[in-house]
């Protein structure tokens, strides 16, 4: 391991927006904080926000810095990414951001029934061909449905068409809510945003953020002249998700 990774690990452990749970604390076992973000960590009553997968944090603080009614965290298990956004937040001393370090499927050993309102997936792995590790599949939406509350939206931001026509069937087999739906974010579908669904939940602040909001990895595939695509869902379901019927063979990607 190279020493710039050792010392961003040991600067991790300073960090008090930074949370990083031992494995035995969330396999298998609800964590303290289960329960009590508000209470215990942000000290508020405001919203909870998490963003899965968010790497080096950029969405989490930019999303945090334009929302201060708002608390986000974002989620990820790379240490040395998340290292960036919780020296800004730490440094910047925001009160409405907090970082987990952990993987996504120990997520309901984090959270309790109704605390989170809204999740974010932004530019993650489709997993081609590997469907119960795809963070749209029925298996994590039966997850994130333990805590998230009535009513709480799934946002997903990503440059793969798989991913998203994936998501978009997945929605429709089981009956979700589709707030938004847009194939390319910066090209035909921009001003359909503003008229959809998404627009009177969220308000026009949240969808001028979907353009104006842009990870790292975002700007490298804008750059590349690869289309952006965006979905937002409510995950209200009864029984059990199910998998999608749909042509997985037409994409590429």
């Amino acid at each position: 391991m190279g020493k710039d990774k050792l010392r961003k690990f040991k600067e991790n452990e300073t960090f008090t927006c930074l949370v990083q749970p031992a494995t035995s604390e969330v396999l298998g076992h609800d964590h303290p904080l289960k329960g009590h973000w508000n209470s215990d960590f942000f000290h508020n009553d405001k919203p909870v926000v998490v963003e899965l997968g968010c790497g080096k944090g950029e969405y989490t603080i930019d999303l945090a810095l334009r929302n201060p009614d708002f608390n986000y965290i974002g989620v990820d298990i790379k240490g040395a990414r998340l290292w960036k956004g919780a020296k800004f937040a730490e440094e910047n001393r925001l009160p409405n951001v907090g970082f987990l370090r952990t993987r996504i499927e120990f997520i309901e050993s984090m959270f309790a029934p109704g605390e989170v309102s809204e999740i974010w997936i932004t530019f993650a792995d489709p997993q081609i061909g590997r469907e119960k590790k795809r963070l749209t599949s029925p298996l994590f939406m039966a997850r994130y449905r333990n805590f998230l509350k009535k009513g709480g939206i799934v946002h997903l931001k990503t440059d793969s068409g798989y991913l998203h026509a994936y998501s978009k069937a997945m929605a429709k087999q089981n009956g979700l809510e589709i707030l938004a739906d847009a194939v390319d974010i910066y090209g035909a579908d921009r001003e359909r945003l503003y008229a959809s669904q998404i627009m009177s939940v969220c308000g026009k602040d949240a969808v001028d953020a979907l353009f104006q909001v842009q990870t790292f990895y975002e700007q490298q595939y804008l750059a590349q002249g690869i289309p952006i695509t965006y979905l937002a869902f409510i995950a209200d379901h009864e029984g059990p998700y199910v998998s999608p019927d749909w042509e997985p063979d037409r994409w590429e990607r």
